[in-house]
């Protein structure tokens, strides 16, 4: 142990060894102790030595150190130490604060020691193995050590490093782990490690997204305090960016999962917005990068369309919207702002039609578009600010032809409004300042308003200016080569002519109007023709764009400007090859291809802001063009322009008829569905009528039962014979009254009811004699089933009556006082005997009576019931009947348009074969059959 008192600092007497012999003496010890102690106490040195001495620790202890890991796992202590060793040879981290003050070489040497340290512990990928393994333990004095190496590892061979992880089973998910570690010092260092684990490789950053990153970063951003959060949530946005950027299936994954829902609470801003922290402005900065990431131009439009709804339809637009309103925001987030909203905006028609109805909070109030061109035009504000307004109004304007016509409209005269500023007036103020800044932005957002849009383009012709007092208006085209021609600075002549080139590109009556004035051609002949300095060559260049435009899109209706007048005119004074050459001064210049790389202006400096995005594709789209129609021959020109007539003509009528097919197959498509829902309804029907008929056999079965019932008791009514009645008590003859009451009563109720069945029955009887079709003779059969029932419920109406009458008679008797004839006066046992057998006979006929009242209530409910089976059938009957008709009518008018159809398409075919088109139809191919049927007979 003494040994280790002298490294650590103990007094040892004699000469001091050197810090290589101390370190080799150490890496001895650590490789011969056999007790753990020991060489923890000697890696616990080595840790101590490793910043001082970086090269000769990582030169000689590396591989020592590499052993105790895969060695000495049980002891957390040793392994720290190892670790901690292992990250101060391989971090450049420390080197960078200790070499502030020495030179670039010294700091250069640092880094190519991190880095060949680094190549030497991943030679062998079973080390990234272990080292991925010992993060696993739980352990705080290993697992942080651990992902600090790790991330070292990542800065210095980034590449490398990944390919190894991203082979090794489960070692993504291993480090997605840190983000769960409740230790705050593991999980932000974890959130580094990421950072550097997903730079690059879009492998890596899909694993990580589906190892629910999304949900767990969201997480912590919400519990750090969102924007006002520190560092952490600076770390969990920087590897949102790294996972999203540039990765269109994380960015699906992100918007599928709703996450953009849960962005919109990041910009909830107060009304006090004063005092804003350094890292409160760096996390909004990042937030909204992490916006611009979603609907960034360089997406797929799909994707990008997508997210723009999304973003509106949860309020985060809106959320945007305001932080641009309000007041006391810093400036660097405003403008980022700005760009925000831009591609928010950009190419959607409901968001650019939401962000028209932004006012900014003034009194009056006015348009948020408006207030944005205000300081656009003011060379006062930041030239960042400036920049990012122009390109929020291409934003909006980008595929809006309605905005387009609205900004338009701000300029025509009977639109103007002397009360109030307007978009088009704050662009004419632009246009024609003396900031030349101001004088390109103006121009390239004018030339915004009439991209892609004819119409717009024949209005702006409209407008007029008013330049001095007592003089009369000029217009806008004639005031923009006035201010061309009086030599203006560069900036603003380039902003002018890419004005006039997107003005008059494809629109005749617009080159008109500038051929129209004299001056315009001999100062661009003159221009181009001039041998001048750098400078002026991209001024060159434009202008003879310009000229080649009128010769392109040239109408010939100016005798003085014809096409070939122009072309010789070019001859004369420029020369073609001088022309081209100067034609080519444009995409030869070292700002084109830096503005045709992305839509957005991002300038250095205003001297540098020549191009518009937009303006490249037009170039790019017209030079070949250009450079053609200038060295046509009139002979050629002639010939084009009859093979183009001819062309026009023939596509039109191609067009015409495949929009004829096209019709004709949606209808076909519609009368197929049609017999396709025809045919279903007719299955339905005919599964209906089947049902129905199983229920009328029923009802037949039933019938026929009931037939048999009233048959039997009819027998035994008829076998009784009849009684008389004589010396009855006066209870029951009150009794009697009241029953033959009561069953008068049914009696005139049963015939009211009767006679509505028989005009029932009689008005069925009609309809089924005049009805046709399969459900007439059913119908038939019921109704003779049912004027049967009705004569037996007559005849059981007849026998009540009968019973009635006898009854009657009785009682009459019996009140007063009749004695049977022939007969002499009873005596008492006779009487009592007699009035016995009156009293059963009365009983007999009273349940007759019961019996029969139940007889007949049971007939009456049959009959009923067929009454209104028969009322049903006749129904569907009749529906049935009208829907066969329709059927019929439908598959007559179906059969007359399949006629027509083969009719057109006959003539069709007729029409290409005329126009030379060579077409097959059935009945040349079956001419060609038979006709090959023949020569096999012969």
């Amino acid at each position: 142990m003494n040994f280790f008192r002298g490294v650590m600092g103990g007094q040892t007497a004699g000469p001091q060894p050197s810090g290589a012999e101390t370190i080799q003496k150490l890496c001895d010890r650590v490789a011969s102790s056999t007790l753990l102690e020991d060489r923890r106490d000697a890696v616990r040195a080595l840790k101590s030595l490793s910043k001082k001495y970086r090269m000769e620790v990582g030169t000689q202890a590396m591989d020592h150190l590499i052993n105790i890991l895969q060695t000495d796992r049980s002891d957390s202590e040793i392994l720290g130490y190892a670790l901690d060793t292992l990250y101060n040879v391989i971090s450049n981290d420390e080197e960078e604060e200790q070499d502030e003050s020495e030179d670039e070489n010294a700091q250069k040497q640092a880094d190519d020691l991190g880095t060949q340290f680094t190549e030497k512990f991943i030679q062998d990928p079973e080390h990234i193995t272990l080292l991925l393994t010992l993060l696993e333990e739980f352990d705080f004095h290993v697992r942080w050590p651990g992902v600090k190496l790790l991330t070292a590892l990542l800065k210095n061979q980034g590449v490398q490093v990944q390919g190894i992880i991203l082979v090794s089973p489960m070692g993504v998910s291993r480090l997605m782990d840190l983000l769960a570690d409740s230790r705050e010092v593991i999980r932000n260092d974890g959130l580094l490690l990421l950072q550097q684990l997903t730079k690059g490789n879009a492998a890596i950053q899909k694993i990580v997204a589906f190892e629910n990153a999304f949900e767990r970063l969201l997480d912590i951003i919400t519990e750090e305090g969102s924007s006002d959060g520190g560092i952490v949530v600076e770390d969990c946005l920087l590897l949102l960016l790294n996972l999203l950027k540039n990765n269109s299936s994380n960015q699906n994954f992100f918007k599928e999962g709703s996450y953009i829902q849960r962005m919109k609470p990041w910009f909830e801003v107060g009304d006090d917005n004063s005092g804003w922290s350094a890292q409160k402005v760096t996390n909004l900065h990042l937030m909204l990068q992490l916006v611009r990431v979603m609907v960034s131009p360089v997406n797929s439009p799909g994707a990008t369309a997508s997210c723009q709804k999304c973003m509106y339809q949860c309020g985060l637009l809106q959320q945007l919207c305001t932080i641009l309103m309000a007041t006391g925001v810093p400036a660097d987030i405003l403008t980022e702002t700005i760009n925000t909203v831009s591609e928010v905006i950009r190419g959607s028609q409901v968001n650019q039609d939401y962000f028209t109805s932004v006012n900014a909070p003034s009194n009056p109030p006015r348009p948020a578009i408006v207030v944005l061109l205000m300081s656009m035009v003011n060379e006062r504000q930041p030239f960042v600010l400036r920049c990012a307004v122009l390109y929020c109004f291409q934003c909006f304007l980008y595929k809006n032809q309605k905005g387009q016509g609205e900004i338009v409209a701000t300029l025509l005269p009977s639109t103007i409004d002397a009360n109030s500023i307007s978009a088009g007036q704050l662009l004419c103020g632009g246009l024609f300042s003396a900031d030349s800044l101001s004088n390109w932005c103006a121009a390239v957002a004018l030339a915004h308003t009439l991209q892609d849009n004819l119409t717009q383009k024949e209005q702006l012709l409209r407008v007029q200016l008013a330049t001095s007092l007592g003089k009369p208006p000029v217009s806008l085209l004639q005031q923009c080569t006035n201010i061309l021609s009086q030599g203006s600075k560069v900036q603003t002549r380039v902003g002018l002519l890419m004005l006039l080139c997107t003005w008059i590109s494809n629109c005749p009556i617009a080159v008109t109007h500038f051929l129209h004035n004299q001056d315009n051609v001999p100062f661009l002949t003159a221009q181009i023709s001039e041998n001048l300095g750098e400078d002026e060559r991209l001024v060159q260049g434009l202008c003879a764009l310009l000229l080649g435009i009128c010769i392109y899109y040239n109408d010939n209706s100016l005798e003085n400007y014809t096409k070939e007048k122009l072309k010789q005119l070019i001859e004369k004074r420029i020369g073609k090859e001088n022309f081209v050459e100067k034609l080519g001064f444009i995409t030869k210049h070292e700002l084109y291809s830096r503005a045709a790389l992305k839509p957005q202006p991002i300038f250095p400096s205003p001297e540098q802001m020549l191009f518009d995005h937009e303006f490249t594709r037009l170039v790019k789209e017209l030079e070949g063009l250009i450079t053609k129609a200038v060295h046509k021959s009139s002979e050629e020109e002639k010939k084009e322009e009859e093979v183009k007539k001819t062309l026009e003509q023939h596509d039109n009528i191609v067009t015409q008829y495949k929009e004829l097919i096209r019709e004709q197959d949606v209808q076909i498509q519609e009368l197929k569905e049609k017999v396709s829902s025809m045919t279903t309804q007719t299955e339905q029907l005919q599964a209906t009528v089947s049902q129905q008929q199983s229920q009328i056999q029923q009802h037949k079965d039933q019938y026929n039962i009931l037939k048999l019932k009233l048959g039997k008791e009819n027998q035994s009514q008829s076998s009784q014979g009849d009684t008389q009645v004589n010396g009855l008590q006066t209870e029951e003859l009150a009794q009697l009254r009241e029953e033959l009451e009561e069953l008068r009563r049914q009696q005139k109720l049963l015939q009211t009811q009767l006679s509505e069945k028989d005009v029932q029955i009689d008005s069925l009887k009609s309809a089924a004699q005049a009805a046709e079709g399969p459900a007439g003779s059913d119908n038939t059969e019921i109704l003779q089933e049912l004027e049967a029932l009705k004569n037996q419920v007559q005849t059981h109406l007849a026998e009540i009556s009968h019973l009635k009458a006898e009854r009657q008679e009785l009682l009459r008797r019996a009140e007063a006082g009749v004695k049977p004839s022939n007969t002499a006066p009873p005596s008492d046992s006779s009487s009592d005997a007699a009035k016995a057998e009156l009293e059963n006979r009365l009983a007999a006929q009273t349940a007759e009576m019961e019996r029969l009242k139940e007889s007949r209530s049971g007939l009456e409910q049959q009959l009923a019931a067929a009454t209104s089976t028969a009322a049903i059938l006749q129904t569907e009957k009749s529906k049935l009947q009208t829907e066969v008709q329709e059927s019929k009518k439908e598959q007559d008018d179906l059969l007359m348009l399949l006629a027509d159809q083969d009719q057109k398409i006959h003539s069709l075919k007729q029409k290409l074969k005329d126009l030379g088109e060579t077409v097959e139809d059935e009945d040349d191919l079956r001419d060609q059959t038979s006709d090959e049927d023949d020569e096999d007979e012969n």
